[in-house]
């Protein structure tokens, strides 16, 4: 199945860390995010957020790892799901989504999938899952 929807971002907050002990030419973020979702999932998610980024030209990577509560369809419950991407500026390339194995819970257990994330020109985010549930 497929459910999809927009979502909004109402914080993001950076997170000291210890710089690593290798420095490299993008430097190594970490920051804490939560999100509202509307449509076919409905709820709101916290996440860890890990990127090396260049702000001035618009290239890195990140990687996320998401706590989802609310539903899908009429299905309530958690889950995790983890995803990554790389840009260069403009445009999404080298994704990666997936639904963790074993993480759903209540009406959302035995979940299992995969999904991704776009974001329209006008700046709307939008995500959606490919789910099965056991």
């Amino acid at each position: 199945m497929r459910a999809s929807s927009t979502f909004k971002v109402s914080t993001f907050a950076p997170t000291q860390v210890d710089a690593p002990p290798v420095t490299t030419a993008l430097p190594v973020g970490v920051s804490t995010m939560d999100k509202h979702y509307d449509g076919e999932v409905t709820g709101r998610s916290t996440t860890l957020f890990t990127a090396a980024f260049d702000h001035t030209t618009g290239a890195g990577t990140y990687v996320a790892m998401e706590s989802f509560e609310g539903s899908l369809h009429d299905r309530s419950g958690t889950f995790n799901f983890a995803h990554s991407a790389t840009t260069l500026g403009e445009g999404r390339e080298g994704e990666y989504f997936v639904i963790v194995p074993t993480s759903g819970t209540a009406g959302l257990a035995g979940i299992s999938g995969t999904g991704g994330i776009a974001v329209d020109a006008d700046g709307t985010h939008r995500i959606w899952f490919d789910y099965e549930l056991a």
